[in-house]
């Protein structure tokens, strides 16, 4: 299922740690397998597992903990916003409520054309910059306010 690309990064991983410590690279070994595959999947867990060397349900073990990790397929770009207490109060709400009204989808849905999947988030460390957005769980988007939001949204469709 894995290309040999994506199987050259985790190696690059796994070259980081002990022989007998190659579990510690299932996090980083999880995440480019999604960003090829744009979702985790119960067999790409099972084979990773098998080329890790570790048992399949500790790797699901680990995608499931985490909320980065997409269970499901989602859309091109998933957008998550935070909707902890610092953003909250500081228009996280608000600004999750323009994108749910925009996109036509509320949380945890995907746009028909499968373009966009919208999330709620916990803190991302940055309640200085509130509201923040986290694009594809690669792309921070600070000071959301609907102007940028709209922008945002409009860059990721092109």
């Amino acid at each position: 299922m894995l290309s040999e690309q994506c199987y050259k990064k985790i190696d690059r991983e796994l070259a980081k740690y002990p022989a007998d410590q190659r579990q510690s690279a299932v996090m980083a070994a999880l995440a480019h397998a999604q960003v090829e595959l744009g979702w985790v999947s119960p067999e790409t867990m099972k084979e990773l597992a098998d080329y890790i060397g570790m048992p399949a349900i500790a790797v699901q073990e680990v995608a499931t903990f985490y909320n980065m990790y997409n269970l499901k397929p989602v859309g091109k770009h998933k957008i998550t916003v935070c909707t902890n207490l610092p953003c909250a109060l500081s228009g996280g709400v608000k600004a999750g409520e323009h994108l749910k009204h925009k996109l036509g989808i509320d949380y945890r849905g995907t746009t028909d054309d499968g373009a966009f999947t919208l999330m709620e988030g916990e803190c991302m460390g940055a309640c200085g910059d509130a509201p923040v957005m986290l694009v594809n769980n690669h792309r921070m988007c600070s000071f959301m306010n609907n102007d940028k939001i709209d922008a945002l949204v409009e860059e990721l469709k092109k």
